[in-house]
């Protein structure tokens, strides 16, 4: 697990020198790839904007802008508290990502991420490695029932993050995708932590059945049911059956 850190002259730089050996700036503005396409949230999904496929001529990367949500998003849209470099929020989520792909877990690999600070607060942005084929866990049941087996094995992977202590901050329809084998893997792991397992590891849980009940409402092509979720939670109970 190599990286790098760079000082920039309102910041600093983290990055993997094994996946991007020339770092600057403009790797994390679309002007500074060859091609770039953004990211539309649905169903309300996260996004607003702040995602964009990018790529060269080697690799296809996604850069992400942290950008506040909810209530506060409105006034202080991108900054956060200054605390320290090492506390902010993409040098915690890039470490995070970087240690769990290190492991084997199933999360798209930490590439680079700018912290810009301004006073007191700061922006940040992340770079990750595009997994080829993936979507978000939403669409794949939309229109067509994601069956038991792929049920189970989703419980499962969760379990596996939870027995490691991975507290998801935003276990939700969204942030759980699937590759074009059904290969599970969870995004976005902004706030996220490793816990002492306690009732957080519930509470991802009744995070992400709310989330599947919701767009549920909000698009009739969604497939899913009470026996989905029983599937899951059988999965999670006995995840060395489906892993």
């Amino acid at each position: 697990m190599s990286h790098t850190v760079v000082k920039t002259a309102t910041g600093a730089i983290l990055y993997d020198p094994d996946l991007i050996n020339q770092i600057s700036e403009s790797t994390f503005s679309s002007a500074g790839w060859q091609r770039v396409h953004a990211v539309q949230g649905a169903l309300g999904s996260a996004g607003r904007g702040n995602t964009l496929i990018v790529a060269d001529n080697r690799s296809d990367f996604v850069l992400r802008h942290y950008l506040r949500g909810g209530l506060v998003g409105r006034f202080l849209h991108d900054s956060y508290l200054w605390t320290g470099l090492e506390r902010t929020r993409a040098f915690c989520e890039w470490r995070l990502l970087a240690l769990l792909h290190a492991r084997g877990f199933p999360v798209p690999q930490a590439a680079a991420t700018r912290v810009t600070r301004r006073g007191m607060t700061y922006s940040a942005d992340l770079l990750t490695v595009r997994i080829p084929g993936i979507r978000p866990f939403s669409d794949r049941i939309a229109g067509v029932a994601g069956g038991e087996v792929l049920w189970h094995r989703l419980g499962a992977v969760i379990r596996e993050f939870h027995d490691y202590g991975v507290n998801h901050a935003d276990l939700n329809a969204y942030n759980v995708q699937v590759d074009a084998a059904d290969k599970i893997y969870l995004l976005d792991f902004d706030r996220s932590a490793i816990q002492p397992v306690g009732s957080w590891a519930q509470s991802n849980l009744e995070r992400l059945h709310r989330s599947l009940r919701k767009i549920c409402m909000l698009d009739a092509s969604i497939r899913f049911s009470a026996a989905d979720w029983s599937a899951l939670l059988e999965g999670y109970a006995d995840r060395s059956r489906f892993s």
